[in-house]
């Protein structure tokens, strides 16, 4: 399940592609837009900017706007960005491994090599998906 924090940062993504010949846009209006706390958005978008996706500008006329294109966007690093792993189990998880405690033998774990085809058919969706992909469908 996605984190508050991911679908809150999805609806800004959304807010700012649909705005994107606007220049920049107020963290006010997408917190208005979305009934988001204006400091829990702002830490959010912070985030987005320090991953290179936005920029901002400060001053008369500031506020924040897509760096990126949207269809460079891909969904997975927004979630691995915000919510950290993919996977739904440490062990299979790509980037966050850890073994699980309780796992006698990874290698015989029929759950282990159940997530492992879980976690590649959702990576191949959420790396080929985009925020292009979204805009499009709204």
């Amino acid at each position: 399940m996605l984190s508050k924090k991911t679908k809150y940062a999805f609806h800004a993504l959304t807010f700012l592609g649909k705005r994107r010949e606007q220049k920049t846009v107020l963290i006010q209006d997408i917190s208005e837009e979305y009934g988001i706390s204006h400091k829990f958005l702002e830490n959010i978008l912070l985030e987005l900017k320090k991953a290179g996706i936005l920029g901002s500008k400060k001053g008369k006329g500031g506020g924040y706007y897509l760096i990126k294109d949207p269809k460079d966007v891909a969904l997975s690093k927004v979630i691995r960005l915000l919510d950290g792993p993919i996977a739904l189990l440490p062990c299979v998880s790509l980037n966050y491994y850890e073994p699980c405690v309780e796992c006698k033998d990874e290698v015989k774990c029929g759950l282990n090599k159940v997530m492992i085809q879980v976690r590649d058919e959702m990576l191949n969706v959420l790396e080929n998906k985009t925020l292009a992909d979204i805009l499009d469908k709204e």
